[in-house]
Order: C-alpha cells, then sequence, then structure tokens
C-alpha cells in the first residue's frame, strides 16, 4: 500500500507511484475537487454515458514518484462542504423535483408546485429524525427499512 498514488474512479483499484493512468480531456473531470484518474482506457469509457461530454478523450499520465501531501485546497474544500451540509440542513430540498413531478403526473395527471417542495422536505427530515431514533434505541449506527415509521 506504500506505493499507492490514487484509486480507479471507476473500478477503484490501486493506481501505483510511478505508473500509468488515464484522465478525461474534459475540464471539468480534471477539477481539483474532481480530479479524476482512471487506470484503463476502459475504466475512462465507463465515465462517459453519465458525463454526456460531446467530444472528449482519455489522455494518458504518469503518477507522480513520491506520495504527495494533501493539497491545502482538498482539504479546505471538504472543510466547506461539511459546514455548509450542516448549515444548510434546514432548508434544503430533499427531493429530486423533475422525479416528484413526474411522478404525481403519471399517476393523476396533474402538475406539481414548487411551494410542494420544502413542505415535503420537511416531512422527510421528521421520518429521518424518527428513523435516527429508532436505529439509536436499538444500539445501531446505521438506518435501516424497519426504523422507519409506517402510518
Amino acid at each position: 500500500m506504500a506505493d499507492l498514488w490514487r484509486r480507479c474512479s471507476a473500478c477503484k483499484q490501486d493506481i501505483a507511484l510511478g505508473g500509468a493512468y488515464y484522465t478525461c480531456s474534459v475540464s471539468t473531470c480534471n477539477r481539483v475537487r474532481t480530479a479524476l484518474a482512471f487506470c484503463s482506457v476502459t475504466c475512462w469509457e465507463i465515465h462517459l454515458p453519465t458525463e454526456r461530454h460531446r467530444e472528449a478523450w482519455a489522455i494518458e499520465q504518469r503518477a507522480p514518484t513520491k506520495p504527495e501531501p494533501i493539497h491545502e485546497a482538498v482539504a479546505l474544500a471538504s472543510r466547506r462542504a461539511a459546514a455548509a451540509a450542516v448549515a444548510t440542513d434546514d432548508g434544503e430540498i430533499l427531493v429530486v423535483a423533475s422525479k416528484l413531478k413526474a411522478y404525481i403526473r403519471a399517476r393523476a395527471g396533474y402538475n406539481t408546485s414548487d411551494r410542494v417542495l420544502p413542505v415535503l422536505s420537511d416531512a422527510i427530515r421528521k421520518l429521518c429524525d424518527e428513523a435516527i431514533r429508532n436505529a439509536r434505541r436499538a444500539e445501531r449506527q446505521t438506518v435501516m427499512n424497519p426504523d422507519i415509521p409506517r402510518n
């Protein structure tokens, strides 16, 4: 494990220090927060359907020969993301709006107001809080389906 540089973004196999790896030619895949690295062209191709790039190719790179210290920007970004998740927990929408609207239209042919999303998110938060309490009572650190209250 001492010669590990990173793990492949697709298959999670080790990319060794000094070893060959592949990156995507699209700049959004190479940002500090994203930093996708693939062990093979096959693994690089796996991310194409989800990213839907118009034009992209794999670029062969060489991993550093010495372990890199954690980049300060990455550490700062992860700290900010964690703080933002805690700070916006109460107002954040927990439902995928397009999926909810498609479901209601398919079931009843109705339209859905955007004002439904915060109310539904609050209801989901209450269910999740109850499920967390139930998991804690069962002395588990994993919320499972029996923990979700059913009406």
